[in-house]
């Protein structure tokens, strides 16, 4: 049996690349498309995988003919289970074996471009500062004390004397200054600390950036992930991101 031939050298940024773009790919099918990539997962079709693509797309699509495969598949016939189960839980389900696929494809890449222990050792760290594709379709992405306190003080200055409409308006532009992330103990733990989190793409606040947060789930977003501008969020009485909407139409 022949082995790979003379493999074209990858650095560790180049196999990261790879990565982010697969996962931000994925959170878009789980998010911001979830209504197309629940459409798509019709149960009477054959066995179905989410794929994410390095251009930061999605498909879903039959698994590969060739065995074994080029590269390792995602989970197989996630297709089957959707009308078995609440849909919320089949999201979270579908999001738990895509983490596991992309851990996967990036190690695979680690042994097939000759990574050693070093080189292993700060993918995974880098791969590691991201929250997983489960923790920003839940929203349990650790959540700092500090940015508790600006929901609060956002909500309590606006039920104090301001006209209701501007609750969304308050949100919107008070995420200029998102709080760095602490543990549980208030101590702030230098290799785990996060910025704020994006519940679309799962990036991290960039100081240059427009946020909303959506007052149903209470998730901040950048304005491009959900295609919301400074100048529209200020006619937004009550902001609902895509997934908040959508869950409200299958409902209906």
């Amino acid at each position: 049996m022949e082995g790979i031939q003379n493999p074209i050298a990858r650095t560790v940024e180049e196999v990261f690349s790879d990565f982010r773009g697969r996962r931000a790919g994925l959170i878009k099918a789980l998010s911001t498309d979830v209504q197309k990539f629940y459409h798509q997962c019709d149960p009477e079709k054959e066995n179905l995988c989410l794929y994410g693509l390095p251009n930061e797309t999605w498909e879903v699509n039959l698994p590969v003919e060739e065995v074994p495969p080029e590269l390792p598949e995602p989970a197989l016939g996630i297709n089957f289970a959707r009308d078995g189960m609440v849909e919320k839980d089949w999201i979270s389900l579908v999001a738990v074996h895509s983490d596991s696929w992309l851990i996967s494809v990036a190690f695979y890449f680690g042994a097939r471009f000759g990574f050693g222990k070093n080189e292993r050792k700060r993918l995974f760290q880098m791969i590691n500062d991201l929250p997983t594709i489960f923790e920003v379709i839940t929203g349990n992405a650790k959540q700092s004390k500090d940015q508790s306190a600006i929901h609060n003080s956002s909500k309590s200055k606006s039920s104090s004397g301001k006209p209701r409409h501007s609750e969304s308006h308050t949100k919107a532009l008070k995420v200029s200054i998102p709080p760095r992330e602490e543990d549980e103990s208030g101590d702030e733990d230098e290799d785990d600390e996060q910025g704020a989190v994006c519940g679309a793409c799962g990036d991290n606040y960039g100081g240059d950036e427009f946020w909303i947060c959506c007052d149903a789930c209470e998730k901040w977003f950048h304005g491009k992930c959900v295609k919301i501008t400074p100048a529209k969020a200020e006619s937004i009485k009550h902001y609902k991101c895509p997934t908040c909407s959508t869950n409200k139409k299958l409902k209906a």
